[in-house]
Protein backbone atom coordinates (compact mmCIF):
# COMPACT_ATOMS: atom_id res chain seq x y z
CA UNK A 1 0.00 0.00 0.00
CA UNK A 2 1.29 3.49 -0.80
CA UNK A 3 2.00 5.68 2.27
CA UNK A 4 -0.87 8.05 1.42
CA UNK A 5 -3.44 5.31 0.93
CA UNK A 6 -2.27 3.52 4.08
CA UNK A 7 -2.63 6.76 6.08
CA UNK A 8 -6.07 7.37 4.57
CA UNK A 9 -7.10 3.82 5.51
CA UNK A 10 -5.89 4.26 9.10
CA UNK A 11 -7.67 7.60 9.43
CA UNK A 12 -10.89 6.17 8.00
CA UNK A 13 -10.69 3.33 10.52
CA UNK A 14 -10.24 5.86 13.32
CA UNK A 15 -13.09 8.05 12.13
CA UNK A 16 -15.53 5.15 12.11
CA UNK A 17 -15.70 4.98 15.93
CA UNK A 18 -16.17 8.74 16.14
CA UNK A 19 -19.08 8.56 13.70
CA UNK A 20 -20.57 5.58 15.50
CA UNK A 21 -20.39 7.50 18.77
CA UNK A 22 -23.01 9.93 17.53
CA UNK A 23 -25.48 7.05 17.32
CA UNK A 24 -24.63 4.95 20.38
CA UNK A 25 -25.95 5.88 23.82
CA UNK A 26 -23.39 7.09 26.33
CA UNK A 27 -22.05 4.68 28.95
CA UNK A 28 -20.47 5.43 32.31
CA UNK A 29 -16.74 5.85 31.64
CA UNK A 30 -15.78 4.72 35.13
CA UNK A 31 -17.32 1.32 34.31
CA UNK A 32 -16.77 1.06 30.56
CA UNK A 33 -13.67 3.12 29.69
CA UNK A 34 -11.41 2.60 32.67
CA UNK A 35 -10.16 -0.88 33.50
CA UNK A 36 -11.41 -2.04 36.91
CA UNK A 37 -8.35 -2.23 39.15
CA UNK A 38 -7.37 -3.25 42.65
CA UNK A 39 -4.69 -0.58 42.75
CA UNK A 40 -1.67 -2.67 41.79
CA UNK A 41 -0.25 -0.83 38.77
CA UNK A 42 2.60 -3.31 38.36
CA UNK A 43 0.08 -6.16 38.14
CA UNK A 44 -1.97 -4.09 35.66
CA UNK A 45 1.08 -3.87 33.39
CA UNK A 46 1.65 -7.62 33.68
CA UNK A 47 -1.98 -8.30 32.75
CA UNK A 48 -1.83 -5.83 29.86
CA UNK A 49 1.25 -7.61 28.53
CA UNK A 50 -0.50 -11.01 28.79
CA UNK A 51 -3.55 -9.58 27.00
CA UNK A 52 -1.44 -8.21 24.14
CA UNK A 53 -2.06 -4.55 24.95
CA UNK A 54 0.33 -1.95 23.59
CA UNK A 55 0.63 0.37 26.58
CA UNK A 56 -1.06 1.70 29.70
CA UNK A 57 -3.20 4.82 29.45
CA UNK A 58 -3.39 6.68 32.77
CA UNK A 59 -5.66 9.66 33.29
CA UNK A 60 -4.82 11.67 36.38
CA UNK A 61 -8.01 13.37 37.55
CA UNK A 62 -9.98 14.47 40.56
CA UNK A 63 -13.69 14.60 41.38
CA UNK A 64 -13.94 18.39 41.44
CA UNK A 65 -12.21 18.92 38.08
CA UNK A 66 -14.66 20.40 35.53
CA UNK A 67 -12.33 19.56 32.62
CA UNK A 68 -12.12 15.92 33.68
CA UNK A 69 -15.90 15.75 33.99
CA UNK A 70 -16.36 17.28 30.54
CA UNK A 71 -13.96 14.73 29.03
CA UNK A 72 -15.76 11.87 30.78
CA UNK A 73 -19.17 13.13 29.63
CA UNK A 74 -18.30 14.04 26.04
CA UNK A 75 -15.55 11.60 25.05
CA UNK A 76 -14.89 8.77 27.51
CA UNK A 77 -18.60 7.89 27.69
CA UNK A 78 -18.78 6.96 24.00
CA UNK A 79 -18.94 3.19 23.43
CA UNK A 80 -16.79 3.22 20.28
CA UNK A 81 -14.06 5.21 22.07
CA UNK A 82 -14.27 2.87 25.06
CA UNK A 83 -13.94 -0.23 22.89
CA UNK A 84 -11.13 1.14 20.72
CA UNK A 85 -9.00 2.21 23.70
CA UNK A 86 -9.66 -0.89 25.82
CA UNK A 87 -8.64 -3.18 22.93
CA UNK A 88 -5.24 -1.51 22.76
CA UNK A 89 -4.43 -0.16 26.21
CA UNK A 90 -4.84 -0.80 29.91
CA UNK A 91 -6.99 2.24 30.76
CA UNK A 92 -6.45 3.43 34.31
CA UNK A 93 -7.67 6.36 36.42
CA UNK A 94 -5.66 7.90 39.26
CA UNK A 95 -7.28 10.35 41.69
CA UNK A 96 -4.70 13.07 42.35
CA UNK A 97 -6.22 13.75 45.75
CA UNK A 98 -6.81 10.10 46.59
CA UNK A 99 -5.58 8.54 49.80
CA UNK A 100 -6.30 5.04 48.47
CA UNK A 101 -3.25 2.78 48.84
CA UNK A 102 -1.82 1.55 45.53
CA UNK A 103 1.27 -0.25 44.29
CA UNK A 104 3.25 1.76 41.73
CA UNK A 105 4.80 0.41 38.52
CA UNK A 106 7.97 -0.58 40.41
CA UNK A 107 6.01 -2.56 43.02
CA UNK A 108 6.33 0.04 45.80
CA UNK A 109 3.45 0.86 48.14
CA UNK A 110 2.16 4.43 47.88
CA UNK A 111 -1.11 6.34 47.60
CA UNK A 112 -2.80 7.69 44.48
CA UNK A 113 -1.96 11.26 45.52
CA UNK A 114 1.71 10.50 46.20
CA UNK A 115 2.02 8.52 42.98
CA UNK A 116 0.57 11.43 41.00
CA UNK A 117 2.99 13.84 42.68
CA UNK A 118 5.91 11.51 41.93
CA UNK A 119 4.82 11.59 38.25
CA UNK A 120 4.95 15.40 38.27
CA UNK A 121 1.19 15.87 38.08
CA UNK A 122 0.28 19.26 39.49
CA UNK A 123 -3.21 19.78 38.01
CA UNK A 124 -5.83 17.80 36.13
CA UNK A 125 -6.51 16.30 33.76
CA UNK A 126 -3.16 14.85 32.76
CA UNK A 127 -2.95 11.86 30.44
CA UNK A 128 0.18 9.74 30.35
CA UNK A 129 0.78 6.65 28.25
CA UNK A 130 3.31 4.26 29.80
CA UNK A 131 5.04 1.35 28.13
CA UNK A 132 4.48 -2.06 29.68
CA UNK A 133 7.56 -1.61 31.90
CA UNK A 134 6.08 1.58 33.41
CA UNK A 135 8.18 4.11 31.48
CA UNK A 136 6.36 7.21 30.15
CA UNK A 137 5.85 7.29 26.38
CA UNK A 138 3.93 10.53 25.96
CA UNK A 139 2.04 13.00 28.11
CA UNK A 140 -0.75 15.48 27.51
CA UNK A 141 -1.40 18.08 30.20
CA UNK A 142 -4.88 19.53 30.11
CA UNK A 143 -8.24 18.74 28.60
CA UNK A 144 -8.69 17.09 25.23
CA UNK A 145 -11.82 18.68 23.84
CA UNK A 146 -12.89 16.53 20.91
CA UNK A 147 -13.36 12.88 20.19
CA UNK A 148 -11.30 13.29 17.03
CA UNK A 149 -8.30 14.63 18.94
CA UNK A 150 -8.65 11.91 21.57
CA UNK A 151 -8.72 9.20 18.91
CA UNK A 152 -5.73 10.83 17.22
CA UNK A 153 -3.85 10.64 20.54
CA UNK A 154 -4.58 6.93 20.69
CA UNK A 155 -3.35 6.51 17.10
CA UNK A 156 -0.22 8.50 17.98
CA UNK A 157 0.68 5.91 20.61
CA UNK A 158 -0.69 2.79 18.87
CA UNK A 159 1.31 3.47 15.69
CA UNK A 160 4.53 4.28 17.56
CA UNK A 161 4.61 7.84 16.18
CA UNK A 162 5.44 9.07 19.71
CA UNK A 163 8.98 7.75 19.19
CA UNK A 164 9.51 10.01 16.16
CA UNK A 165 7.65 13.24 16.88
CA UNK A 166 5.63 15.26 19.35
CA UNK A 167 1.86 14.94 19.50
CA UNK A 168 1.44 18.57 18.38
CA UNK A 169 3.38 17.79 15.17
CA UNK A 170 1.36 14.60 14.65
CA UNK A 171 -1.88 16.59 15.00
CA UNK A 172 -0.72 19.21 12.51
CA UNK A 173 0.13 16.51 9.96
CA UNK A 174 -3.24 14.77 10.34
CA UNK A 175 -6.25 15.72 8.26
CA UNK A 176 -8.85 17.82 10.12
CA UNK A 177 -11.42 15.83 12.08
Amino acid sequence: MKPFSRRAFVLAALLAPALACAQAPARDPMQHFFTPTLGDLKAELDEARRDGKQAAFVMYMRDDCPYCERMKKNILSQPAVQEWYRRRFATLAVDTKGAVPITDFAGRATTEKDFALAQGVKYTPVIVFYDLAGRPLTRVDGEIRTTGEFMLLGEFVATGAYAKMKFADFKRAAPAR
